[in-house]
């Protein structure tokens, strides 16, 4: 304890702050700034809420004195916590004494946290705000479908995707967007990572099984775009022109296509891929039990080109396409079936 005395009479000034000094006293003996004499009281003017700045002031309630000067502060389970200060337990959380002075108060949403995570409902949580909105992890750009939330690698800008998933195969395509032309007999069954498509022929039938599926807005058909379609044809009758029991279909009209839609149909055969018009076709071992990646490309001037596993195969000019695809068995004439498993569709993002 720190004292000093005067002659007449004694003012003990305690670490500064507040003391008692005689009736009489007209000073405070003290070497220390910021010590005034308040109405017979020697206090501190620097760290004393009561008279902060000079005898006649004082602090609010929710206020400290810090040098002089009163600032907001809050009381939160009987500790003294600074305006602003965050809560050690909770990042989206913090003192604003505006607002409550004895409990703390919710940062605003979006405001960031932890990495890669920003507050959504006074929670840190991997989220993205962007443009003024919270977007959940793995949310779309409603913008651009080719972007998304990532919030490991930005909260603030959106994520560019490498593709766009219009098929997951094992899942429900229905759920996906996807619908069926059929007609009997056909069966449509699941595998863990796949769909499968199968039709058949009854003895002396004159008609056959078809199940083609199709999802509509799948593509913007004025831009160029890029489609895989990841598939294994188990087995697959000769196409006939126009038709085929495995087909791609870079554009689609219900219920069985418009001749410019079947003419610019991808037919596959057991040992051909080709153009359903028979313009151009190309060997290959589609029958082979293997999956493959076939890609059709549509560029700016409207060239298509379909590749398998990267390689090109066919070319065609003037390729038109409404946003619909089909994928499958695309006929009923009779003995043109085919089996399909399909493990994913997908639009290439640019």
């Amino acid at each position: 304890m720190l004292s000093i005395r005067s002659t007449a009479l004694s003012c003990i000034v305690v670490l500064g702050f507040v003391t008692a000094c005689g009736e009489n006293s007209t000073s405070c003996p003290v070497a220390t700034s910021g010590v005034e004499l308040c109405g017979g009281s020697c206090v501190s003017t620097e760290s004393d809420p009561k008279h902060c700045g000079g005898c006649d002031k004082a602090c609010a309630t929710s206020e400290a004195c810090e040098g002089g000067v009163c600032v907001a502060l809050c009381q939160i389970d009987g500790t003294q916590v600074a305006a602003g200060a965050v809560n050690a337990a909770n990042s989206c959380e913090q003192c604003t004494p505006a607002t409550s002075a004895v409990a703390w108060t919710q940062r605003a949403d979006g405001t960031p946290c932890n990495p890669g995570q920003v507050c959504s409902a006074g929670v840190c949580i991997p989220k993205c705000f962007i443009d003024g909105v919270v977007y959940a992890a793995g949310a779309l750009n409603p913008a651009n479908a080719c972007e998304t939330c990532v919030p490991a690698t930005s909260t603030t800008t959106w994520t560019a995707r490498a593709s766009v998933p219009l098929l997951v195969g094992g899942d429900d395509i229905t759920a996906q967007g996807w619908t069926t032309v059929a007609q009997t007999p056909n069966t449509l069954t699941y595998g863990a990572d796949y769909v499968r498509l199968a039709t058949s022929t009854n003895g002396g039938g004159s008609t056959s099984g078809q199940l083609l599926i199709t999802r509509a807005n799948s593509i913007d058909g004025t831009k160029p775009f890029k489609l895989h379609v990841t598939m294994q044809v188990e087995s697959v009758n000769t196409h006939n022109s126009l038709d085929s029991g495995a087909a791609i279909m870079g554009s689609f009209t219900p219920p069985v296509g418009t001749s410019t839609d079947r003419s610019q149909m991808i037919y596959l055969d057991s040992a051909a891929i080709g153009w359903a018009d028979n313009t151009q076709s190309a060997a290959f071992s589609v029958t082979d039990g293997a999956y493959h990646v076939y890609e059709l490309a549509v560029d700016t001037a409207k060239v298509a080109t379909v590749s398998i596993d990267g390689v090109a195969k066919l070319t065609r000019n003037n390729f038109t396409a409404n946003g619909t695809i089909a994928i499958g068995d695309q006929t009923n004439d009779p003995n043109v079936d085919g089996a399909v498993r399909i493990k994913s569709v997908e639009r290439l993002c640019p």
